[in-house]
C-alpha cells in the first residue's frame, strides 16, 4: 500500500490536462499564415495560428475542470508550468476525493495532500501518513518512479506534444463564429462537432493568437480548460525544509490503520 501512495490516483488529475485535446482538438495542424486581422481568416487558418502560438510558449498557467463521463468526479487543476519541467499549483480530484498542492523545481518535487486525499485515496493507513506529516509537504526526487506521472504532468513539453500529436485529428467540420469578448479579451470562437460533443476554442483576436479557453460539452463530457500568463515564469519559491518530510522515509515506515 505505501509504495502505491502516489500512484493510487496520480493519473486522475493528469486526465484533466488532455480534456479538449485527445477528445478531438479544434487546434489545427498545417502551415499557419501571418495575417494580422485574425478574425478575417478562415477557421482552419485561425486554428493553425492558435496551435503554433501555443506550441511556441516557454511557460503558461493552465486552469482546467470537468469530466469525461456524467456522474464521474470532476477534477480541477490550477497549474503554472514551463518547458524546463518546473511547476507550481494544485489539483482537486472532485467529489470530496481530495486535493493536493504540487511544487516542482529542478530535480525536486513537493506534494501536500489534504485530509480528504489521505482518507479517500489511501484508505486505512492514510490517517497515519497525515499524522506524521502534520501539514508538511512530502519531498521527493523527480526520478522517483512513484512520482513519474506527476513529474510528466508538470512538464509543458509533454502537454505541447499532446497538442502537436492531435493537431491533425480534424474529423468534423470546423466553424468560425463572430468575434466576441471573453473576460474582457477580444476572441474568435472556433467550434467542431464530433461524436456527439461540441468542442469550442476561443482564440485571442489581438496580439498573439493564443487559445484562451477550450470547452468540451455533450456526450457525457463537460470540461473547460483555460490558458493564461503566457511566458510568465513559474514561481521560484519552494517549501522550506522545516515544512517538508522525505517521501522515502515516510513510505518506509511501518503503518497501521489509525
Amino acid at each position: 500500500m505505501t509504495g502505491q501512495l502516489i500512484g493510487t490516483r496520480r493519473a486522475a488529475w493528469a486526465a484533466v490536462l488532455v480534456l479538449g485535446i485527445t477528445s478531438g482538438s479544434v487546434i489545427g495542424g498545417g502551415v499557419a499564415r501571418a495575417d494580422n486581422d485574425i478574425d478575417t481568416l478562415p477557421a482552419q487558418q485561425i486554428a493553425d495560428r492558435s496551435r503554433d502560438a501555443l506550441l511556441s510558449v516557454h511557460s503558461l498557467h493552465l486552469s482546467a475542470r470537468g469530466h469525461y463521463d456524467s456522474g464521474s468526479p470532476a477534477p480541477t487543476l490550477e497549474l503554472t508550468l514551463d518547458r524546463d519541467g518546473n511547476c507550481d499549483g494544485s489539483v482537486n480530484l472532485g467529489n470530496d476525493q481530495g486535493s493536493a498542492r504540487i511544487v516542482k523545481r529542478g530535480d525536486d518535487v513537493w506534494v501536500k495532500p489534504d485530509a480528504n486525499f489521505w482518507k479517500r485515496q489511501v484508505p486505512g493507513v492514510g490517517s497515519a501518513f497525515a499524522a506524521i506529516l502534520n501539514g508538511r509537504y512530502m519531498k521527493g526526487s523527480a526520478d522517483d518512479p512513484r512520482l513519474r506521472e506527476l513529474v510528466n504532468g508538470c512538464d509543458l513539453d509533454t502537454f505541447q506534444k499532446l497538442v502537436s500529436d492531435h493537431a491533425n485529428n480534424d474529423r468534423g467540420t470546423l466553424n468560425k463564429g463572430r468575434k466576441t469578448t471573453l473576460d474582457g479579451a477580444s476572441v474568435v470562437p472556433l467550434t467542431r462537432l464530433r461524436d456527439g460533443r461540441t468542442l469550442t476554442t476561443y482564440v485571442a483576436a489581438t496580439g498573439k493568437p493564443y487559445p484562451l479557453r477550450i470547452m468540451v460539452q455533450g456526450g457525457g463530457a463537460s470540461a473547460v480548460m483555460g490558458f493564461s500568463a503566457f511566458d510568465k515564469p513559474v514561481p521560484k519559491s519552494t517549501p522550506p525544509p522545516d515544512q517538508t518530510y522525505d517521501i522515502s522515509a515516510l513510505l518506509s515506515r511501518p503503518m497501521s490503520p489509525v
